[in-house]
């Protein structure tokens, strides 16, 4: 298995959130992977944290890159920088729309679609009623970057509060053997 990064949207993906039942599940199969804490979580600055992603990415060398929520508008950010590396496959899960007007996450908003998405393989998972984006504006991003586009029926925000904790799709989808 190659190297996977994991990186949590807003407040963190913490037990029993399904990223860190994949994180678990890739150690456990003696895959190598990185789930860090991205800078002040529950209160995220987007500079802080592109700095520090840039430094995970230029330290880990990620094949694989597995977005939540927020960690997805992070990507974005990241792909307007200029000394981005190529990932084998992308995954996005939950992207919030590109508008969001949370005062807490403003400075990560508006955002735009990249021009370069810096993946190979780009997959997007959304909820057909996630509060977070309408299905719409999910389906032209996942066209604007040439995504294969998932929708769960009633998955909400796709995380703990909406019971996905231990997530079988995500798990296969990511150890699937390349």
């Amino acid at each position: 298995m190659k190297k996977v990064l994991i990186l949590h949207g807003w407040g963190g993906s913490d037990a029993p959130h399904w990223q860190a039942e994949l994180a678990c599940e890739i150690a456990k199969n003696y895959g190598t992977v990185s789930f860090p804490l991205l800078d002040n979580c529950h209160f995220p600055s987007k500079n802080r944290w592109i700095k520090q992603v840039k430094a995970i990415l230029e330290n880990f060398r990620p094949d694989t890159v597995v977005c939540h929520s927020l960690a997805n508008t992070l990507w974005f950010w990241l792909c307007q920088e200029e000394d981005m590396d190529t990932v084998e496959r992308l995954f996005m899960v939950s992207p919030p729309s590109l508008t969001t007007e949370e005062n807490t996450i403003k400075t990560f908003f508006p955002c735009e679609v990249p021009k370069n998405i810096y993946a190979k393989e780009v997959h997007m998972i959304v909820s057909d009623n996630d509060p977070w984006v309408e299905m719409e504006e999910a389906e032209t991003i996942a066209s604007q970057i040439d995504a294969t586009f998932t929708i769960i029926h009633d998955a909400g925000h796709i995380n703990a509060d909406s019971g996905y904790g231990k997530w079988e799709l995500i798990e296969k989808l990511v150890l699937e053997k390349k």
